[in-house]
């Protein structure tokens, strides 16, 4: 903390001390062999070392507690708690102290005192005491900004001030992933999937209390961080969840569209904001922080004006035989559209039927099944691609390859890509 010194001798004295809990005393245990000039010295001297544990005295961590010995660190999320203590260093009875403390922050300045009224008077060497907490919420530069103002014996009028700077720093990096899954193959995406990685960046480990997401109003959630068929509510990371310093972990939720907004296709479509995180975990000897992110948004899923999609497709199979696929094409636009459909052979891929057959109109938002015959000259993992759509009303044209991979085998010597 950084402190300005007052300029003028002051009948009061102002402190302030951060309130924090104790930490568990550690020791460096200093052993050696028996044969070793020592000998059984160093064991004895740990063993009558009263802060060490009976019978686990090479234990580094203590059973007594020891003091904080400093300001420490503050995290987001936690609760700041300081005590402030104004003492009447002189020989005459001081009236109106008024005690006031700030916090300044960077985009807002807020009051923690307890009370806004003046103490009648303070006799000499007593004290006026208050303690005050604020839970963080913003990282960077804050200033606890104390303030008094009291009137001596002879009517005069005085006033001070004190400057406490920290830092506030972040606890937690947390990164978001989404994967649109869909209920079926129309243009409508249904379900959400959400991966939250959470990484602890401080120096101590943490023990998650909670992580759950609270979704947004079109949504209901499932959490998928539980043991199936194990106990009720079991956690996939087990019963005591602690996360160790600079470790991550994936946590994962599904979100549904509730049932008045899941038949609005297109409600649901532009939907992106999904929710926000709320996190809450413990620390050294039970300090609970908690974070809420901000609405987590999702790009809304775009297909262009029209949708290629697979309904049907064989897993594996023969070289060189015909296998059948059913293609399902949307109209994503907002027009109806009159297409016609090319198939271009690729290097393994080889399309059976007639190139460049129209497929008629389509409306918007409407979709058809297309059955197609295709064969592969060459074995392995192949790419299904070389189709071509063509709006034959605006004349535009739309190219889809690796629409879908196939594995391809030969039926002689059943080698398998």
């Amino acid at each position: 903390m950084d402190v300005s010194q007052a300029k003028q001798e002051h009948l009061l004295a102002l402190k302030v001390m951060r309130l924090t809990k104790p930490t568990l005393f550690t020791n460096l245990p200093v052993t050696c062999e028996d044969r070793d000039l020592p000998g059984d010295l160093f064991d004895q001297l740990m063993r009558e070392d009263p802060s060490t544990i009976k019978g686990a005295e090479a234990l580094m961590l203590g059973e007594m507690l020891t003091l904080p010995q400093n300001f420490g660190n503050i995290f987001l999320g936690e609760t700041f708690s300081s005590y402030i203590s104004v003492h009447n260093d002189s020989i005459q009875v001081v009236k109106d102290i008024l005690v006031k403390a700030d916090l300044q922050t960077s985009s807002q300045r807020l009051n923690l005192s307890a009370s806004n009224s003046a103490v009648a008077e303070l006799k000499p060497e007593s004290c006026i005491d208050d303690v005050i907490h604020h839970e963080v919420k913003e990282i960077g530069t804050h200033i606890l900004v104390c303030a008094v103002s009291y009137t001596t014996q002879y009517g005069e009028k005085l006033y001070f001030r004190k400057f406490f700077k920290f830092q506030v720093l972040k606890p937690l990096d947390v990164k978001t992933k989404f994967y649109n899954a869909e209920s079926d193959l129309s243009s409508v995406t249904d379900e959400v999937f959400l991966e939250a990685q959470i990484q602890n960046i401080t120096t101590s480990p943490m023990f998650m209390e909670k992580v759950s997401l609270e979704p947004s109003m079109m949504y209901n959630v499932t959490e998928l961080n539980t043991v199936a068929g194990g106990d009720d509510g079991e956690s996939t990371f087990g019963k005591m969840s602690y996360l160790q310093p600079m470790d991550t972990r994936q946590y994962l939720y599904c979100l549904k569209p509730k049932p008045e907004y899941a038949e609005k296709a297109g409600v649901i479509k532009g939907v992106t904001v999904i929710g926000k995180l709320d996190i809450v975990w413990k620390t050294n000897l039970g300090e609970r922080g908690r974070l809420q992110t901000s609405q987590l948004q999702r790009m809304a899923p775009g297909y262009g004006d029209i949708r290629l999609s697979l309904e049907m497709i064989p897993d594996t199979v023969n070289l060189e035989e015909p296998f059948d696929i059913i293609c399902k094409i949307t109209n994503c636009s907002e027009r109806t559209m009159d297409l016609e459909l090319e198939m271009m052979n690729t290097r393994s891929i080889h399309w059976c039927g007639v190139s460049g057959r129209q497929l008629g109109k389509l409306s918007p938002g409407a979709f058809l099944s297309l059955p197609l015959i295709l064969l592969s000259s060459v074995q392995g993992l192949q790419s299904i691609s070389g189709l071509r759509l063509t709006d034959t009303f605006l004349k535009r044209t739309y190219e889809y390859d690796d629409i879908a991979q196939v594995c391809v085998v030969c039926p002689y010597t059943n080698n398998e890509c």
